[in-house]
């Protein structure tokens, strides 16, 4: 274990320090300034190396966090990465986008702060990196068997490199231009820089991996035709359907979901041309979510040049600290200040969307009221109603469920009450040879979860086509996410 007496030591906790907010929101780099691994060190030794220890609960994937935090702390970095990659394929991807469920679980998190499980996370494999200790991992010996996976996302990467390592020929199909989904599309690179996502494929490619973008399943080629070449087909497409509002004015120019604006940005700082892009520059932003999606839409807008920036939540404001109802080791709903949070802009809580406020065929405006609990539902309250002047109103709603156009009408495959993919408790659907795994087939929820349910469906084919499998599964198909 890392130092018996670490917690008593140190009893800070100590992160890498965001670059000066001035600085950063003139660029899309990462907003943290580069770790120290001799603090990261001491903040691995505030691990108890507990009996039972909850952050395993915390964490779908299962990661053996006392394990790696005993190793950082002795700077034995290759059994560090050796030990977290035995649970997750990318923790480059978890440990800048995850909510880290592990640390509201950790024991020491009753009374003192929760050790920096990301921190350590991401910097393990960073070193990893920079020391060469990350190389491909090429099958000993092909099966034979081919598999498709629709959708390059974190749930799609890790089944495809699980299943990949396990001797099959694997195909990735993206629609869009590049490899990464929405780790690539929807999220900005000031919060993770592509560059992290393209060195991960080199090293898939080299084991074996197949990437064919700019093919979409349903349109460029069938469910039939893929079924017909490939012997599984792993559905891994996210759930990419927006939640819309049903208020006055929905149509009016400059109201837009917040993932298209998103995905143009992105775009955008790739160096990709955008017709018609949707901006934020010299223009009054409302968006309607507090969720990571809308603190997305917010640091994008504040680099564009956004005059003004208002976030409204329909919800009360969570509290900074656990409430009554969600004691330790739950993962409780806080008040958190994203890095786009520091930077610009207004957060307003109790806010029902009454109307869209109409110049001509644009938005002009956003009319609000204050949220109510009437019967346990959330209603305006008469008389309180203002207007928010706004030249962009993005809806960073959530999401409801996958595409399901073009598989309701090219094949039978069945979905669940949630309009998710059904799936039984091994990963398959109702077509023997089709399987699914992350959002499409259990709704949005969080990155881990995502790479927990590729790595287990991974499991689940190459038993399916082999009769036995060595591939661990972390979760099965009846868990459910801890938050979203």
């Amino acid at each position: 274990m890392p130092d018996p007496r670490g917690f008593l030591k140190i009893t800070e906790r100590e992160t890498a320090k965001r670059r000066p907010v001035d600085i950063r929101i003139r660029d899309w780099k990462e907003v943290y300034e580069p770790r120290d691994n001799s603090v990261v060190a001491k903040q691995a030794s505030r691990c108890m190396d507990c009996g039972v220890p909850f952050c395993h609960q915390g964490c779908p994937l299962g990661n053996l966090i006392p394990e790696w935090n005993d190793l950082v702390w002795r700077e034995d970095h290759a059994g560090a990465i050796d030990r977290l990659h035995k649970t997750n394929n990318f923790p480059e991807f978890t440990g800048r986008l995850c909510p880290a469920p592990c640390e509201s679980s950790c024991v020491l998190g009753i009374n003192q702060p929760a050790v920096t499980i990301k921190e350590i996370e991401v910097s393990i494999v960073e070193n990893a990196f920079e020391l060469g200790l990350v190389k491909p991992h090429a099958p000993e010996r092909l099966t034979g068997k081919t598999v498709a996976v629709v959708g390059s996302g974190p749930a799609g990467l890790a089944a495809a490199q699980q299943l990949t390592r396990a001797g099959h020929t694997v195909a990735v199909f993206e629609r869009d231009s590049k490899i990464g989904g929405l780790l690539r599309y929807g999220i900005p690179d000031f919060k993770m820089e592509k560059r992290f996502i393209d060195r991960r494929i080199e090293q898939m490619e080299a084991e074996g991996t197949r990437f064919r973008v700019g093919q979409n399943i349903g349109v460029d080629i069938t469910w039939e035709e893929i079924r017909a070449r490939y012997d599984a087909v792993l559905i891994a497409t996210g759930a990419a359907v927006p939640r819309d509002l049903d208020v006055p004015g929905r149509t009016l120019e400059g109201v837009e979901f917040a993932m298209t604006y998103l995905t143009q940005g992105n775009w955008a700082v790739d160096g990709e041309t955008v017709a018609d892009q949707i901006s934020a520059e010299g223009k009054h932003v409302v968006i309607l979510g507090g969720g990571d999606t809308g603190a997305d839409c917010l640091g994008t807008a504040t680099r564009q040049g956004a005059l003004s920036v208002t976030t409204l939540a329909i919800g009360n404001q969570p509290p900074s600290e656990r409430a009554p109802g969600q004691p330790w080791p739950t993962f409780p709903n806080l008040f958190e200040v994203a890095s786009a949070h520091e930077e610009f802009g207004e957060r307003t809580y109790l806010a029902s969307t009454v109307e869209f406020v109409a110049d001509g065929n644009r938005v002009s405006g956003v009319k609000v009221a204050e949220t109510e609990f009437v019967d346990g539902k959330r209603l305006p309250k008469a008389g309180t109603e203002r207007i928010i002047p706004a030249d962009l109103v993005l809806l960073a709603l959530g999401f409801t469920g996958p595409e399901a156009s073009s598989l309701i009408q090219q094949s039978n495959i069945e979905f669940d009450e949630r309009g998710n993919v059904a799936r039984n408790k091994s990963w398959a659907t109702n077509l023997e040879d089709v399987f699914v795994a992350g959002d499409a087939g259990r709704g949005q929820s969080l990155i881990v979860w995502a790479i927990a349910e590729g790595r287990a469906a991974a499991a689940a084919i190459d038993q399916w086509l082999t009769g036995a499998t060595v591939l661990p599964s972390p979760v099965k198909t009846t868990d459910r996410p801890i938050s979203i």
